[in-house]
C-alpha cells in the first residue's frame, strides 16, 4: 500500500505481463508493499478477533509527556517512499542516458485520449525508429493488446489498486523489453492526473494530455501535473467546434502553473497536428 497516497493492495504486487505477437502472455506477480500500522482479523471456529498493529502507545502517568504528533510519523513515512522511489528511478535514468533512449511518461485523466495519440504516434514512427511501451492499468490487458496491434513489444503493469505507476515498476518491465538503443520509450501511466505526478519513473520527459471534452480549467484544478510536466498536449481538436472549451485560456491556466510548458495542438484521430509533434520527438534522439 502506497503511504502517500494512501492506495494499493497491501497483500499483492503489480503484475507485469509481457505481450507476444503469437497470442500467449507471461505473467509475473512481483511484491510490492509499503509497511504501515494496519489491522487484521482472525476467525476461530465461530469467533472473530480482531487484532490491530499499531506503533502507538498509552502511558497514564500524573505528569505531562512530549509525543511526536502522528502527522509527523507520516510525513516521515512519505518522505521515506518517496526517496526510495526517486533512488531507483535515477538509476533508471542512467540505463536510459546509456542506451541513448528518449522516455516518456505519458500522464492524464481516463479518456483524454492517450493511448489513441500513442497508437497513431507508434504506426507512424515504429518503421524509422524502435519504440517500447510500459501500459499502466489497475486492471485488464486492453490497452496493451491496442499497442501490441500496431507491432510495438508491450509489457503490461496491472496496479491493482495503486493508481500510479513507480519506477520499480518501470525497472521490472524495462528488462522484460530489453530495448534496443537510441529508441523511444512510451510510459502510459495510469489514468489520474493526482499520484502519478508525484513519482519520478526516471523519465527524460513527463508528458501531460488534456483533451478539449474536459474542461479548461484542468490545469488550475490539478496544478501538480502540469507543474511537473514538460509537454503539455491539448487534444481531440476536432471536436473544439461542438465543446465549450478556450483553448487559448487553457494555455493561459497551465503557464501560470508551469511558464516553461510547450504545447501540441492535434487530434490523435484525424491526424492534425501529428507531424509537428513527430518532428519534436524525433530532435530527442539527435
Amino acid at each position: 500500500m502506497c503511504g502517500v497516497c494512501g492506495c494499493g493492495n497491501e497483500n499483492k504486487g503489480p503484475v507485469l505481463t509481457m505481450m507476444h505477437e503469437h497470442g500467449h502472455t507471461h505473467e509475473q506477480m512481483h511484491n510490492h508493499r509499503h509497511d504501515r500500522p494496519h489491522s487484521h482479523k482472525h476467525t476461530h471456529g465461530d469467533h472473530t478477533h480482531t487484532h490491530t498493529h499499531d506503533h502507538g502507545h498509552d502511558h497514564h502517568h500524573g505528569h505531562d509527556h512530549h509525543h511526536d504528533h502522528p502527522h509527523k510519523t507520516v510525513i516521515e513515512l512519505e518522505k521515506d517512499i518517496l526517496q526510495k522511489n526517486q533512488l531507483l528511478a535515477e538509476r533508471n535514468r542512467g540505463y536510459f542516458a546509456a542506451k541513448k533512449m528518449f522516455a516518456m511518461n505519458l500522464i492524464s485523466s481516463p479518456g483524454s485520449g492517450k493511448t489513441a495519440i500513442l497508437e497513431k504516434t507508434l504506426m507512424d514512427l515504429n518503421e524509422t525508429v524502435p519504440c517500447y511501451v510500459i501500459e499502466g492499468d489497475q486492471q485488464t490487458l486492453n490497452d496493451a493488446m491496442r499497442i501490441e496491434a500496431t507491432k510495438t513489444p508491450v509489457v503490461q503493469v496491472n496496479t491493482g489498486q495503486g493508481c500510479h505507476l513507480e519506477s520499480d515498476m518501470v525497472q521490472q518491465a524495462i528488462t522484460k523489453l530489453d530495448p534496443k538503443e537510441k529508441s523511444f520509450l512510451f510510459i502510459e501511466n495510469v489514468g489520474n492526473l493526482v499520484c502519478p505526478s508525484m513519482f519520478d519513473l526516471g523519465e527524460s520527459a513527463r508528458i501531460v494530455i488534456m483533451s478539449v471534452t474536459e474542461g479548461d480549467d484542468k490545469p488550475i484544478k490539478y496544478p501538480d501535473a502540469f507543474h511537473s510536466a514538460n509537454i503539455c498536449i491539448i487534444n481531440k481538436m476536432d471536436l473544439l467546434p461542438y465543446v465549450n472549451f478556450d483553448v487559448d485560456k487553457a494555455k493561459e491556466y497551465a503557464l501560470k502553473v508551469n511558464p516553461s510548458l510547450k504545447f501540441f495542438e492535434m487530434s490523435a484521430t484525424k491526424g492534425d497536428g501529428m507531424e509537428t509533434w513527430y518532428e519534436w520527438l524525433k530532435s530527442q534522439l539527435n
